[in-house]
């Protein structure tokens, strides 16, 4: 548990620098005279696109190598080791596919969007380049996860590819490049940047082999992993566009402005699952190996440890974003339209904390030999969030997507905890659980209500500083999770106190 921890610990770091990057990208984004919210709402369906596309091309190879990594691990040398040629190569005849589709239907998608989206129909084709680097990327990330190196994927995703943001709109508004036009078109080689970086660290520190010989391991598992990668891809489809169907129907009926104001809120929302990441990164070798040997035991410890922490980074980080997000809006700055997201990141919000709280179970399932599930339960989560995001646009705007994720989220992962109940007898919440979340709710409460007349960054700095106390300083005390002790204790030994 200790490597996890520290894993963990260093990756959530990295990721939250990174968030710290990309809050300083949305402010510039969304401040008044730089960007329209159209422009910014095109940046995020490119984002949403180019996930779609590394999700359609990359046939699962993803949870192939976090699957069957062990066993070509333990049973071939490294040269002789088939995994990451196969994994590359299938995804890059899947992205020609890919290309080929975009190609053909890009009538179908001037007729969606092009009333109200136009700008996605002018630079349409520069989301395939930002989707082949994140598909290969994508591939190569699965792969250095199992060699105990998330950290440093973690960032290439989250640090180094918004600083690339951070240089395009740095030199934008210098006026050194000079239009919206180059702008876009360089944002959309962010994720082949990274993808390059990492497969170069890759080839320089020998981590990396291609053969093309058909190892023992590939030939013995053959149908397993044929069968594997079918269920997965459907499953990982069907999640993926649950994932980003909200930015589409926004964009196609109610415009890239709405997208953008939309997009404010998935971004401030997203702070909320930085240390999802990092502990998904650092636990997944763990399961894989947990599943092999038949350790229930480490399961359960894994599973419970996973949903604890991250449960109470969620409520932290979201209530601390949701009592200050008005009053950010304004004293920084932002566009007065932006205001609107406040209700969208509320639903958004508590969306995160339901998928965080509860746990690595997708990660769980996948690892397990029912993984045929995950495409019983992504059907469940497409049925109901696609209708409903639909429905429920039309009827409220913006907030109905929001309203879609959270309903469709919170069945999802009741469906999964369920499974794994029954199946295993894994549970992710125990005592500590509950207490976490009325510790957030009185901290909240008291912190909100002592300084809700104090506006701009006065206001700002007190209610943060007194929520971290209450709520950070009752998780210490009670000792909420068995992970806080150890870190204290290493923070103690660094600083010698």
């Amino acid at each position: 548990m200790s490597n996890i921890r520290r894993q963990s610990i260093i990756s959530s770091g990295v990721i939250y620098f990174g968030f710290a990057i990309g809050m300083l990208n949305t402010y510039l984004f969304t401040k008044q005279g730089l960007f329209t919210e159209e422009q910014y709402g095109l940046t995020g369906i490119f984002i949403a696109i180019a996930i779609m596309m590394s999700a359609l091309a990359g046939m699962a190879m993803p949870s192939y190598i976090f699957k069957f990594y062990p066993y070509y691990n333990d049973n071939l040398p490294p040269r002789k080791n088939d995994m990451i040629t196969w994994s590359l190569l299938v995804s890059c005849i899947g992205f020609i596919f890919v290309l080929i589709a975009g190609i053909l239907l890009k009538h179908l998608v001037v007729r969606k969007f092009g009333g109200n989206s136009h700008l996605l129909i002018t630079y349409y084709y520069w989301i395939f380049p930002m989707g082949l680097g994140l598909t290969i990327y994508n591939v190569l990330e699965a792969y250095t996860w199992n060699l105990g190196k998330s950290v440093f994927t973690n960032f290439l995703r989250e640090v180094q590819w918004r600083l690339f943001t951070t240089i395009f709109i740095v030199l934008f508004v210098m006026n050194i490049i000079n239009d919206y036009s180059l702008f876009i078109k360089l944002f959309a080689f962010g994720y082949p940047g990274i993808a390059i970086i990492l497969l170069a660290y890759l080839i320089v520190t020998r981590k990396i082999h291609f053969t093309f010989n058909v190892s023992k391991v590939t030939r013995r598992f053959l149908k397993k992993i044929v069968a594997l990668s079918l269920f997965i891809y459907s499953g990982t489809l069907i999640f993926t566009l649950s994932q980003v169907f909200d930015t589409f129907v926004i964009a196609s009926l109610k415009g890239l402005d709405k997208a953008g104001i939309y997009t404010l809120a998935a971004v401030m929302s997203s702070v909320v699952q930085a240390p999802q990441r990092g502990i998904i990164a650092a636990t997944i070798p763990h399961l894989s190996k947990g599943w092999k040997d038949k350790n229930i035991p480490l399961l359960q410890k894994l599973y419970q440890r996973s949903s604890l922490n991250l449960l109470i980074f969620s409520c932290g980080i979201f209530l601390l974003i949701w009592m200050n997000f008005a009053d950010g809006v304004t004293t920084f700055g932002l566009k007065p339209g932006y205001l609107e997201a406040l209700n969208v990141l509320f639903l958004l919000g508590l969306t995160r904390i339901v998928d965080m709280g509860t746990g690595v179970n997708s990660q769980l399932i996948i690892t397990s030999n029912y993984w045929r599930f995950e495409l019983f339960s992504g059907l469940i989560l497409l049925s109901l969030m696609l209708p409903l995001t639909y429905f429920l646009t039309k009827e409220y705007g913006i907030v109905g997507p929001a309203f879609a994720n959270l309903i469709s989220i919170s069945i999802y992962n009741f469906v999964r905890i369920l499974f794994l109940w029954k199946k295993f007898k894994l549970f992710p919440f125990t005592m500590p659980s509950i207490y976490t979340l009325v510790l957030a709710f009185l901290s909240f409460g008291v912190s909100y209500f002592a300084f809700h007349s104090l506006h701009g960054l006065t206001g700002i700095i007190f209610r943060s500083l007194l929520f971290i106390i209450l709520y950070g300083g009752g998780i210490i005390y009670f000792n909420l999770s068995p992970d806080i002790k150890p870190v204290l204790e290493t923070i103690k030994k660094r600083l010698k106190i």
